[in-house]
């Protein structure tokens, strides 16, 4: 998984492309292929890239780079909500939440 530090509103295609190490094409074609991808455009038609955008090529690159995914594969992926890249901590949370219902059920019984 790439950790990338966000500090600025907006990045240049050339400044993403630089961050994940790949052709600034290869973020072009992202962006026609997965819709949660869409950077605002300037005057001169440059695409700037927000924090959002780079957390969802973050997470395109690490189905497709990473885990291996087909393009396909990373939109279903994508489209079924679950997040791959939970953080251990988000799922300690989520699991201690339904532990502590679970007890409060049997508790009830």
């Amino acid at each position: 998984m790439l950790d990338l530090e966000i500090t600025k509103l907006y990045y240049s295609i050339g400044e993403v492309s630089e961050m994940f190490d790949v052709n600034a094409s290869l973020i072009r074609f992202w962006e026609k292929e997965f819709s949660i991808i869409k950077p605002k455009k300037n005057k001169k038609g440059n695409r700037l890239f927000t924090a959002k955008d780079i957390e969802n090529l973050r997470r395109i690159y690490d189905l497709v780079k990473v885990k291996g995914f087909t393009l396909e594969g990373a939109k279903a992926q994508l489209k079924s909500k679950s997040d791959v890249s939970s953080s251990p901590s988000d799922v300690i949370t989520k699991l201690e939440a339904i532990k502590s219902e679970l007890i409060g059920l049997k508790n009830e019984l």
